[in-house]
């Protein structure tokens, strides 16, 4: 069955399902800034679209991004919700009042890591997806280039992959940041700034997006990439020689969430987004747009390959403490001053 079939198949049980939990198919207009894979993006517009008389206007940007422009237009904001990113930006946003209390009447049907996420953020955020971060290295390259496979975030300090490795800016990806808060869990803030440190002796580039690191080792553009598992499973899929690997010290994980933005011209439309990307219905179909993370309903089905977070070994990671704004703003200004104008 095709995505556009699909979304037609389910377009009355999803309006039955946004009838029963929330305000339903009001005309008007809705601003979306979405911190997802594009096609992801906008797979939800064009279903959401099917569903209301609500006309869509929507922007993708990476999680650092959207929370700079959230942040920006405080004073006059021009967005309704953000849907998607890591949860560490949608946190800050909360705590600096830049987005609005709205608790779900699905609340109850969500797994208890996006109920933690609300209750982090006094219900002005909510979870929607999950994923871990790993490793992931193109097995053509690394065999042709004699390069030994990484089983570990230390490996990546090794000399041996000087030029190899790819990730993101941790100012504008919100996977990047995880990365870093990750690694300052893991081994304690000097030791982790010191391999930080290290590992950008090997690094080829900073992106500006999360999942962009994977696709360039995909492509053959860089033997290794750092980001979420989900991303990496993505590009396997379709067709890629990709092997995932979850680091042996443990790994964090992000809760990908949404937020309904403090002074929403389109508050009533923005409730109705929430509602419908809540359900298990929506939620369910996220693979049609080849994303494999965890949804957050725990009636959706979960991606077929999708990393299984039961099975993984998981850091207790502290989204209170690294969503913190001040936590945050130590950690990324440490980074540019210490990681990323460092010499190579």
């Amino acid at each position: 069955m095709t995505f556009k079939n699909t979304l037609y198949a389910g377009a009355a049980f999803v309006g039955l399902v946004v009838a029963a939990v929330g305000p339903a198919n009001a005309a008007g207009r809705l601003s979306v800034i979405c911190s997802a894979d594009n096609e992801w993006c906008e797979m939800m517009e064009t279903a959401f679209e099917l569903e209301h008389d609500i006309d869509v206007s929507m922007v993708r940007k990476s999680s650092g991004e959207a929370y700079a422009q959230v942040r920006a237009e405080a004073s006059n904001p021009k967005l309704d919700i953000w849907w998607g990113g890591t949860g560490d930006p949608h946190l800050q946003a909360a705590a600096e009042g830049l987005t609005e209390e709205y608790t779900s009447p699905q609340l109850g049907d969500l797994q208890d890591w996006a109920v933690r996420q609300a209750k982090n953020a006094d219900n002005k955020t909510v979870g929607i997806y999950a994923g871990a971060l790993g490793i992931g290295y193109n097995n053509d390259l690394l065999a042709k280039k004699g390069l030994p496979a990484p089983k570990c975030w230390k490996d990546l300090a090794d000399p041996a992959y000087k030029g190899e490795v790819q990730i993101a800016n941790p100012s504008s990806s919100g996977t990047s940041y995880t990365t870093l808060a990750t690694l300052v869990q893991l081994f304690g803030e000097e030791e982790a700034f010191d391999f930080l440190k290290e590992m950008h002796k090997n690094v080829n580039q900073y992106t500006k997006s999360g999942s962009a690191p994977i696709k360039a080792a995909a492509v053959g553009e860089t033997t290794i990439g750092i980001t979420f598992m989900h991303d990496m499973i993505a590009q396997i899929k379709q067709g890629a020689d990709l092997t995932v690997v979850s680091p042996c010290e443990g790994t964090g994980y992000e809760v990908g969430s949404m937020s309904i933005i403090k002074g929403a011209r389109n508050l009533e439309n923005a409730k109705i987004w929430a509602e419908f990307a809540l359900s298990a219905r929506t939620q369910s179909i996220a693979e049609d747009a080849h994303s494999y993370q965890v949804p957050s309903n725990k009636e959706a089905r979960i991606p077929d390959g999708a990393p299984r977070l039961d099975e993984l070994k998981l850091i207790d990671y502290d989204f209170a403490k690294y969503g913190d704004a001040e936590v945050r703003r130590h950690l990324l200004s440490r980074w540019d001053d210490e990681v990323k104008n460092a010499p190579q």
